[in-house]
């Protein structure tokens, strides 16, 4: 079906209707014309853009599905359908499943389950057999398969000389390892944030230094082989200075942080409410002001939902043994408006720059290009129910509330979803 938007603010910068206010006209999965103003034709749906942002759909950096293997928690239809809602178009998907994406075969299986969506799913292979960090996953293969990109997932790779094997074979065939940022020696078992809030909430906290340290080596590395490197979802502000300075120096060094790294602090934590148990932990202000002037000096290259789907009964349980991670996938978009940014910092951060990092095709607002973009409004409110969330899971503290920042329509794979 033909879609004509009308009275839209352009937000992307690729184009040159970039902060214009235009009608936007998508026919056969092609945009067809933009223009100040364009005549609706016979059989098109219009759609009134007034007052909101078309922007490249969205893409997420590392997106959690428990298929296969851990279906009850979210699968590829459920965690699509969330996506839609929250704008996203694209999805890069963790390895973190059983049996695990370390072979071509999973990584054909992701490809395969999901093609005909109007959300692109793409799988991330691991970069260990079995995520146990020992013995090189079949890596090149699963390039060559469809895989994107390599990772453990939230597993940090521990051993010094595997990473620097790793990064030294990928580096052959052009492959990019995204890593997570933990030693786990320093951080141990704590599961808070080390600071004056752990000490009243009486539990051991994570010291910025188990963060920080894992950075610092994954910085040596990458820089003494001359090879690309993604860390995912930083959450200090010695993150930042390390990464600002690396950058400087020529390093090839890429990051992004959680949305609701920008957001939520550990303050939050005081009722032991275990959907504030997130992993990095939940940091304080001084790590959001110094996030937010990375996101601004293009030190904090882009931004991720970080969904992480768990049962019920994973998450309804006492703090300490909860499970991390909350679902995101349509709240990314009203957290990004309540930390204060605008619609060309978003389109940038989560549509534009994912994409860039996996060296992937970039959409464009111009005509003849593939349809491929969302419409939102930064201003328009509304109720985060169980009815509108489309997760199969529930772990949101969000969750009942009203946001402030809607998606109203995504367009994909000549396929559109409105949002009413």
């Amino acid at each position: 079906m033909n879609l004509l938007i009308t009275g839209v603010s352009i937000a992307d910068p690729s184009s040159q209707f970039n902060q214009q206010i235009c009608d936007v006209r998508v026919v056969n999965g092609e945009i067809a014309a933009i223009d100040t103003q364009i005549t609706p034709q016979a059989g098109e749906e219009i759609f009134d853009g007034k007052g909101a942002y078309l922007s490249p759909g969205f893409f997420d950096l590392n997106c959690a599905i428990g298929d296969p293997g851990f279906e009850t928690k979210e699968d590829i239809e459920t965690a699509t359908a969330a996506a839609s809602a929250g704008g996203f178009t694209g999805l890069a998907v963790l390895p973190n499943t059983e049996p695990v994406t370390h072979s071509k075969s999973q990584v054909y299986y992701v490809v395969n389950k999901a093609k005909g969506l109007l959300v692109d799913v793409l799988p991330i292979g691991a970069i260990s057999h079995n995520l146990e960090g020992k013995e090189l996953a079949e890596l090149y293969d699963m390039q060559q398969a469809g895989a994107v990109a390599f990772s453990d997932g939230l597993k940090p790779i521990a051993d010094d000389g595997f990473m620097s094997r790793a990064l030294q074979y990928a580096k052959g065939f052009d492959g990019l390892l995204m890593v997570y940022p933990e030693n786990k020696s320093i951080a141990g078992k704590a599961q808070v944030n080390e600071s004056s809030t752990s000490v009243l909430l009486g539990m051991k906290g994570i010291p910025a230094l188990a963060e920080e340290m894992q950075i610092s080596r994954d910085i040596y590395l990458s820089t003494f082989h001359n090879a690309p490197l993604h860390i995912h979802n930083i959450s200090t502000a010695g993150s930042v200075a390390l990464i600002k300075k690396a950058k400087a120096e020529g390093a090839k060094i890429t990051c992004d942080v959680a949305a609701h790294h920008l957001v939520f602090t550990e303050e939050l934590l005081n009722d032991f409410d275990s959907n504030y148990k997130v992993k990095p932990p939940l940091r304080g202000n001084a790590d959001i002001e110094a996030l937010l002037a990375g996101l601004a000096d293009g030190t904090v290259d882009a931004i991720s939902a970080q969904h992480r789907p768990h049962e019920v009964e994973h998450k309804d349980v006492e703090f300490e043994i909860a499970a991390y991670g909350i679902i995101a996938l349509q709240t990314a978009l009203p957290l990004l408006v309540q930390a204060g940014l605008g619609a060309q910092q978003i389109a940038a951060k989560l549509a534009i720059a994912p994409r860039r990092i996996l060296n992937l095709p970039v959409p464009v607002i111009e005509a003849g290009q593939k349809a491929n973009f969302t419409l939102f409004s930064t201003e328009q409110q509304w109720q985060y129910t169980e009815s509108n969330n489309y997760s199969k899971s529930a772990n949101s503290p969000l969750l009942n509330q009203t946001l402030t920042g809607k998606v109203m329509l995504v367009y994909n794979n000549k396929q559109f979803q409105v949002y009413g």
